[in-house]
């Protein structure tokens, strides 16, 4: 007569399949919703630029000069510009993690304070062209989200 009672290897096979099936259960059940948070961050930037604009000058170095006109703090980032590249666009202020950066003659990186600010671009010790601009507070509006 054979024997009905299950083995211990079978028995242990059908506890690891169960096991397996309410863990499986467990990770794809919904899990309770909380509130979604965000971080946010806003800095203004202003794009700068020169251009020779018949390319005349073949290489030529750049020398961004920008004054915040309510602290008097002047800002300068100097640029080569390579032939037969005519111009190059610049970011104020920019980031002091970036190999040249707008910095004052001590060395302080320029921040994205609000603030009127006037600027000019020289070329061999020349203003070839230059102008003015306005930092306007970021104001930053975050949404939660509920449940």
């Amino acid at each position: 007569m054979a024997n009905s009672t299950p083995s211990f290897t079978s028995l242990f096979a059908r506890a690891c399949r169960t096991a397996g099936l309410l863990m499986a259960l467990f990770l794809l059940a919904p899990t309770t919703s909380r509130a979604q948070t965000w971080l946010v961050s806003t800095d203004p930037y202003v794009k700068l630029g020169v251009a020779d604009k018949f390319g005349m000058l073949g290489t030529y170095t750049a020398k961004f000069v920008v004054i915040n006109q309510s602290t008097g703090k002047e800002y300068v980032l100097t640029k080569q510009v390579q032939s037969p590249t005519k111009g190059i666009d610049v970011m104020f202020p920019s980031e002091p993690a970036d190999a040249e950066y707008f910095a004052t003659s001590a060395g302080e990186a320029a921040k994205a304070a609000p603030g009127k600010y006037i600027w000019e671009c020289q070329v061999s010790g020349k203003r070839v062209v230059g102008g003015h601009f306005n930092l306007a507070a970021a104001a930053n509006d975050v949404t939660v989200v509920e449940k």
